[in-house]
């Protein structure tokens, strides 16, 4: 007589058969269970596994203690990823671009959670995104608290995933940087980018693979850099130099991450209504990459400005007193940065970001 298979059996096949094959998942899990263990910090409240992470308050925390939040995704990027099979670097591209996104009000890094999605699930790959999270997280001192996997055949294109991430930090109300104190005089700082960050990718595949019809592995013309490695450069965290800042209480009147929307969007985010930011973009030499896209895309200068962040992925906007002491401050941390701009009047119908050069 013919043994009948058991209802977890033929359900496990059911669902593998069309597309999800829970076990690899789970024993995915498995594996990266102790990678991830290793983020934990001290305000983490038990270990991971559970259907929500713990985390308390830091020490000294009071009622004036403002959590502050975020959620980005990786974008395209992630096929220029796919094309190079390298998948540990955008694990730490999602980490350092949430943390400067909450750096800019002047928050630290508590927690974070990842989602990856993707067709059909790939042990290997997982594991590389995954080690790229611990990685970032364990660099900006926060614990990678949790997440979700989803497996979802038919909603991604067979090969690739999407990984997007929230992150959740802390800042007292009294450090609390809204932009609100930005005036007139103000100086504008500019902290250099590592190359495109995690903005710009659509574009930037277009001009490399479609206009030039370059693969991955040429070399980007005037550097040593493959063009699949200058694509893939990690997105920095700021979370370093401007806490060096903040610790050595050196006022900070507003700070704006420039990723997407580039200059014109991002620095007015932060700027009170009656003023204009002015940016002299001969102050520091725009990276080759970008010149590159601009040339070979025929792409406006204007807009080059607005879609990527030119070489400046961070800007910080400081009273003129506090230059001297940042100075120093950059200096004894080997920090480059750029004067490369400064905080004007505002006129009626003025723009709220102007190029000067």
């Amino acid at each position: 007589m013919n043994s009948v298979p058991s209802a977890k059996a033929a359900s496990k096949s059911a669902y593998a058969a069309a597309g999800v094959n829970i076990d690899n998942k789970m024993d995915a899990l498995k594996a990266v269970k102790t990678m991830v263990g290793a983020t934990k910090t001290a305000n983490v409240v038990g270990g991971i596994g559970s259907f929500g992470g713990l985390c308390r308050l830091p020490q000294g925390s009071t009622k004036d203690t403002l959590l502050v939040s975020s959620s980005d995704g990786v974008g395209t990027k992630l096929k220029v990823a796919v094309m190079m099979k390298k998948h540990d670097t955008v694990g730490q591209d999602i980490v350092n671009h949430c943390v400067n996104d909450i750096l800019v009000q002047g928050a630290k890094p508590l927690f974070f959670m990842d989602y990856v999605g993707t067709s059909k699930f790939d042990g290997p790959v997982f594991k590389q995104i995954v080690s790229g999270l611990c990685k970032a997280c364990k660099e900006n001192g926060m614990a990678l608290l949790g997440g979700e996997t989803a497996e979802l055949p038919g909603l991604y294109p067979a090969g690739e995933y999407d990984l997007t991430g929230t992150i959740v930090g802390t800042v007292s109300r009294k450090q609390l940087i809204t932009g609100q104190s930005i005036r007139a005089g103000d100086l504008v700082i500019g902290l250099p980018s590592t190359g495109l960050q995690t903005n710009g990718y659509s574009l930037a595949r277009r001009v490399f693979f479609d206009i030039c019809q370059m693969s991955p592995n040429d070399k980007l013309p005037g550097t040593n850099q493959t063009v699949g490695d200058a694509l893939l450069a990690v997105h920095s965290s700021f979370l370093k130099p401007v806490t060096r800042l903040m610790d050595n209480k050196i006022k900070i009147n507003g700070m704006a991450h420039i990723t997407g929307g580039g200059f014109q969007d991002n620095i007015p985010r932060v700027l009170p209504a009656s003023t204009v930011c002015e940016i002299d973009r001969t102050a520091w030499e725009v990276p080759t990459i970008f010149k590159f896209i601009e040339r070979q895309g025929k792409v406006d200068h204007d807009e080059m400005y607005r879609v990527f962040n030119m070489g400046v992925g961070y800007v910080l906007i400081i009273p003129k007193a506090s230059l001297p002491r940042l100075k120093t401050v950059f200096r004894n941390i080997r920090q480059r940065w750029y004067q490369i701009g400064v905080i004007r009047v505002r006129k009626p119908g003025m723009p709220q970001v102007v190029f000067s050069k």
